[in-house]
C-alpha cells in the first residue's frame, strides 16, 4: 500500500521525481528512450519491485494522465513551426487519419486471432496502439542529437503531434459500441463528426482568443503569463469535451494557433511549458509504471511480442507506404518513417479506458498494450539513429551555440536578438562588419569566437564557426537570414517578397555580393552617388529597377537622398 499521510506521500513523490530525472541521464549515455526509464522507475517502485508500493487506482491514473496529456499536447502545438505545417501538412494529415485507421485495422485483426478476442475487442486494442507518440519520438531525436532531413522531420513532428486525437476517437468509438452506449451507423458517424467539428472549432477559436487575451491583458508579474496560458490549455480541452467534442484535438490546435503568432513574453511562456511538459511526462510514466505488474505482464509476453512485431514490421509500414506514396517520398524515407512510429504514453493511458468501463477483457488489453509499448520503445527508440544512418536520411546537426541572449519584456518589442552560426559557405564568412550590406534596422551586437566574446567593430572580420548576434526588427529577419545562408549564384530565390530599408553608406559592391544586384563595375562606389547620377533629380518615390529588385528613394533632404528602400518584386 502507498504510505499514508501527506508527508509520506510528498516524500514518495519527491523520491520518484528525482529518481526519474536522474535516470534520464542514461538516455543520452546508452540510447535508452526516456519513457522506458520513467516507466522503469515506476515499476521498480511498484508492488513487484523493491519499492513494494501497491497502486491500482485506475481512475486517479486516468485523471492524472489526462491533465498530463493536455500539457504535453499544448506544448507540442506551441512548438509546431508554421514552416513545418506548410512543408508537411498533407502527408502528416494523411498519416494522422488514414494511417492511424489502417494501422489499427491490421493490428486489430492480428490481435483478434492471437488473443482469441471478438473482432471488436481486437479493433479496440489496435486503435489504442495506432498512433505515434510525439513525446517518445522527439525525446529520442533530441536526446541522441539526431537531425533529419527537413521534410522527414516536419512530417514526423506534425504527424506525431496531431494523430493522438484520431486514436482517442477510434478508442472511444469502439468502447461505445462494446458498452452499448452507441450503435453502428448514424450514432457512430455522428459521434465522429461531433468530436472532430467541435474539436477543430474550439481549438482554433480558443487559441485565437487566448492569444489576444495574453497580448492584451498587460499583467505585471511575468510568472502569471505561463499560468494564464495553462488556463487557456485547460479550457481548450474542457469546453469541447463538455460539449461532446474532442478535447485533445482542440488543445493541440489551440497551441498551434497561439504559438504561430506574436505573443507577449513568448520565450518565458515556452520555457515554462517545456518544464511543465517534462514534469507531466514524468508523472504520467511513473504513475503508469506503478499501475503495471511485471509478473502479470510477463505472462502475455509471447502474444504481445507477436502483436508488436506485426505492428512494427507490417501494420505501420503498410500505412506509411499507402498514405505517403502519392506525396513523392523516396523508398528510404518511407522505410524510416515506418520505423519511426514509436509508441508511448497515449496507448497506455487509452488502455486504462477498458478497465474503467469494466470490459470483460480489459486487464488483458492493458497488459498487452503495456508490453507492446515497451517493445516499441526499446526496439525502435534505441535503433532509430542507426536506422537513420543506414538509410541516409540524417542531416548535419548545427552545433549548439556557446551563449544565448534573451529580451525579457512584458510588452511587445518589435525586435529580436538572433544568434547566427557562420558556416564555411556563408555569405558573411571572411567579411568585415563594415562591408556587410545589412539593412538599417539590423546591427551586429556581439561576436562569440571559441567561447570568447568579441565586441564588434567595423574592422572585425567574421570567420567560420563564429556566433554572430544580430539585433534586428522582425520585418528584416528574412533578409538577414539570407546573409548567413550558404552562398548561391545570383539572388536568393528563397527570400520572400518584402521591403527593406537600406543603409545610406551601402556600396554597389555590397549589393552585388549579398543581393546579386549588378549596378556598377566599381565595387567601392556608394549607392547614393550612383542613384544621384542616374536619377538626375532624385525625389521621394524615384526608383531604379534591378531585375527582381527595385531601389526606391523614400526621403530627400535639401536635394540629397536621405533614405532608401530595397523592394523585392517577384521571386520564384
Amino acid at each position: 500500500m502507498i504510505p499514508s499521510g501527506p508527508d509520506h506521500l510528498i516524500l514518495l513523490a519527491a523520491a520518484l521525481l528525482v529518481a526519474a530525472i536522474v535516470s534520464s541521464k542514461l538516455s543520452t549515455r546508452f540510447g535508452v528512450p526516456t519513457l522506458v526509464l520513467f516507466l522503469a522507475v515506476g515499476m521498480l517502485a511498484g508492488e513487484d519491485g523493491p519499492g513494494r508500493v501497491a497502486f491500482d487506482d485506475f481512475g486517479l491514473a486516468h485523471a492524472a494522465g489526462t491533465v498530463a496529456l493536455i500539457l504535453i499536447l499544448f506544448d507540442g502545438g506551441l512548438r509546431t513551426p508554421l514552416a513545418s505545417l506548410r512543408l508537411a501538412w498533407g502527408p502528416a494529415l494523411a498519416l494522422a487519419t488514414g494511417g492511424v485507421a489502417l494501422t489499427a485495422g491490421v493490428t486489430g485483426a492480428v490481435a483478434t486471432w492471437v488473443l482469441g478476442l471478438p473482432p471488436l475487442y481486437g479493433f479496440l486494442l489496435g486503435s489504442i496502439v495506432g498512433s505515434t507518440d510525439a513525446a517518445a519520438v522527439f525525446a529520442v531525436l533530441r536526446g541522441q542529437n539526431l537531425a533529419l532531413r527537413p521534410r522527414i522531420s516536419a512530417t514526423l513532428e506534425v504527424e506525431s503531434g496531431s494523430n493522438d486525437p484520431m486514436a482517442v476517437l477510434m478508442t472511444l468509438g469502439a468502447l461505445g459500441l462494446l458498452t452499448g452506449a452507441m450503435t453502428p451507423g448514424l450514432d457512430l458517424v455522428a459521434f465522429f463528426g461531433r468530436q472532430v467539428v467541435l474539436g477543430v472549432l474550439a481549438g482554433l477559436g480558443i487559441g485565437w482568443v487566448g492569444r489576444r487575451l495574453v497580448n492584451g491583458v498587460e499583467l505585471r508579474a511575468a510568472g502569471l503569463y505561463p499560468a494564464l496560458t495553462i488556463g487557456v490549455a485547460l479550457a481548450a480541452y474542457a469546453l469541447p469535451a463538455t460539449l461532446g467534442g474532442s478535447g485533445f484535438l482542440a488543445v493541440y490546435l489551440a497551441g498551434v494557433v497561439m504559438g504561430s503568432g506574436p505573443l507577449v513574453f513568448k520565450r518565458g511562456i515556452w520555457m515554462a511549458h517545456d518544464g511543465g511538459a517534462w514534469l507531466a511526462q514524468i508523472v504520467m510514466f511513473v504513475t503508469l509504471g506503478l499501475l503495471a505488474t511485471p509478473s502479470r505482464i510477463a505472462t502475455v509476453a509471447p502474444e504481445g511480442a507477436l502483436i508488436g512485431a506485426v505492428l512494427i514490421f507490417a501494420a505501420r509500414p503498410l500505412a506509411v507506404f499507402a498514405m505517403l506514396l502519392p506525396f513523392g517520398f523516396r523508398g528510404r524515407e518511407l522505410v524510416f518513417l515506418s520505423w519511426a512510429g514509436l509508441k508511448g504514453a497515449i496507448p497506455i493511458i487509452l488502455a486504462v479506458y477498458p478497465l474503467l468501463a469494466g470490459l470483460e477483457h480489459g486487464q488483458l488489453i492493458f497488459d498487452v498494450v503495456f508490453f507492446v509499448v515497451l517493445l516499441s520503445a526499446l526496439l525502435q527508440g534505441w535503433s532509430l539513429p542507426f536506422v537513420a544512418d543506414r538509410l541516409g536520411v540524417r542531416a548535419e546537426a548545427a552545433p549548439a551555440p556557446p551563449v544565448s541572449l534573451e529580451i525579457t519584456s512584458l510588452r511587445h518589442v518589435d525586435g529580436d536578438i538572433v544568434d547566427y552560426l557562420v558556416g564555411r559557405d556563408c555569405f558573411v564568412n571572411g567579411k568585415r562588419i563594415r562591408d556587410l550590406a545589412l539593412p538599417e534596422s539590423a546591427v551586429v551586437a556581439m561576436v562569440v569566437r571559441g567561447g570568447e566574446v568579441i565586441p564588434p567593430r567595423g574592422s572585425t572580420e567574421i570567420r567560420e564557426g563564429d556566433h554572430v548576434f544580430v539585433v534586428l526588427k522582425a520585418q528584416v529577419r528574412a533578409l538577414v537570414d539570407h546573409f548567413f545562408a550558404a552562398r548561391r549564384e545570383g539572388p536568393d530565390r528563397a527570400a520572400p517578397v518584402a521591403t527593406f530599408p537600406l543603409a545610406l553608406d551601402v556600396t554597389t559592391g555590397a549589393l552585388e555580393e549579398f543581393y546579386g544586384i549588378h549596378l556598377d563595375p566599381s565595387p567601392g562606389r556608394a549607392l547614393v552617388d550612383l542613384l544621384s547620377e542616374r536619377l538626375e533629380a532624385p525625389a521621394v518615390g524615384s526608383t531604379l529597377d534591378a531585375g527582381d529588385y527595385r531601389i526606391a528613394v523614400t526621403a530627400v533632404d535639401e536635394g540629397r537622398i536621405s533614405a532608401l528602400e530595397l523592394r523585392v518584386l517577384a521571386l520564384d
